[in-house]
C-alpha cells in the first residue's frame, strides 16, 4: 500500500513539471506554481551561506560634566568627526531647583563605537556603562535567500507573460507578477534596514552636571552668615514698609502741617489783642 502511495506521488509530481515546461492550455497554472517552488530552498540557502556574521550593537552611558550643555556639543562633534550623526537631541537649561542636562541618542559607524566611548572620557567622566549586541546573521541570509527566490520568480514569470497564448494565461501571469513584486519591494525595504543597523551602532547619552559638595558651615562663621543673612533680610523688610507708607505721609502731612502753623500763629495773635 505504501508502494502505491510513493508511485501515485511520484507520477503527480512528474505530470506537474511536464505541464509547466510546456506552456500549452495550462500555462496559467504554471505561472501561480513557479513562485511558490522557489520558497522551498529559502531555509536550506540561509543556512548555507557561509558569509560574514552580522551583528546589531546598542550601547548606553552617563556623561557628568561641568557645563552639560557645552558637553554635548562636544559629543556631536566627536560623533561626526567618525562619520555619525545624531538621530534625537534634548536639552534642559539650568533653573533655580536643577542644574543643567541633556540627552543624545547617535548613529556611529559600527567599527568606531569603542574609540567614541573611549573617546568621551575626554569630554566628562563616563557612568554606567552598558552595551548590548544582537546576532542577526540568520535573519539576514533568510531575507536575502528570499529576495534571491523572489527575484528568480519574477523573471520566469516575466518569461510566461511573453510566451502567453491566450488572455487567461496573461492576466493570470500578471496577477502573480503584482504580488510577487509587492512581496520583493518589501523584503528589499526589511533587508536595507536591517542592514543600517548592523553598519550604524545606536548609543544613548545621558548628560548631567558635576555639582560641587556644598560643605556645611558651623560655629562662628557659620552664626556671622546667618546673622548677616538676617540683618539683610530684616532691612530690605523694612525698606518695603517704608516704600508703602511714604506716599501716605506725604498726603497726609503736608495739610497737617499747614492746619499746625495756622494754629499756631492765632494763638499768638489773641494774646496782643487781650
Amino acid at each position: 500500500m505504501r508502494l502505491l502511495r510513493t508511485a501515485v506521488l511520484g507520477l503527480m509530481v512528474l505530470l506537474g513539471l511536464v505541464a509547466c515546461s510546456g506552456g500549452s492550455a495550462d500555462d496559467s497554472g504554471g505561472a501561480q506554481s513557479e513562485a511558490g517552488g522557489a520558497d522551498m530552498a529559502v531555509e536550506e540557502a540561509a543556512d548555507s551561506d557561509p558569509g560574514p556574521r552580522e551583528v546589531v550593537t546598542t550601547g548606553s552611558l552617563t556623561l557628568v560634566a561641568a557645563d552639560p550643555l557645552t558637553a554635548m556639543d562636544e559629543v556631536v562633534g566627536l560623533v561626526e568627526g567618525v562619520g555619525g550623526y545624531v538621530e534625537e537631541r534634548a536639552e534642559h537649561a539650568a533653573t533655580d531647583e536643577a542644574e543643567a542636562s541633556g540627552w543624545l541618542t547617535v548613529r556611529v559607524p559600527a567599527a568606531e563605537l569603542t574609540g567614541v566611548i573611549d573617546g568621551l572620557e575626554a569630554v566628562g567622566e563616563t557612568l554606567d556603562l552598558s552595551i548590548s549586541s544582537e546576532d542577526v546573521t540568520r535573519q539576514g541570509r533568510d531575507l536575502d535567500a528570499r529576495i534571491a527566490a523572489l527575484e528568480t520568480s519574477t523573471e520566469r514569470l516575466l518569461g510566461l507573460m511573453a510566451e502567453a497564448d491566450s488572455s487567461q494565461t496573461l492576466l493570470a501571469a500578471e496577477d502573480a507578477l503584482s504580488e510577487r513584486q509587492s512581496e520583493l519591494e518589501a523584503l528589499q525595504a526589511e533587508r536595507a534596514h536591517l542592514s543600517e543597523q548592523v553598519a550604524m551602532s545606536s548609543l544613548h547619552v545621558s548628560v548631567g552636571a558635576d555639582s560641587p559638595v556644598q560643605l556645611a558651615t558651623g560655629g562662628f562663621v557659620g552664626g556671622l552668615q546667618d546673622g548677616w543673612a538676617a540683618l539683610v533680610g530684616f532691612a530690605g523688610g523694612l525698606l518695603v514698609v517704608l516704600g508703602a507708607v511714604l506716599p501716605w505721609l506725604v498726603a497726609l502731612g503736608v495739610p497737617l502741617a499747614v492746619v499746625v502753623v495756622a494754629l499756631r500763629r492765632r494763638r499768638r495773635r489773641e494774646p496782643a489783642t487781650a
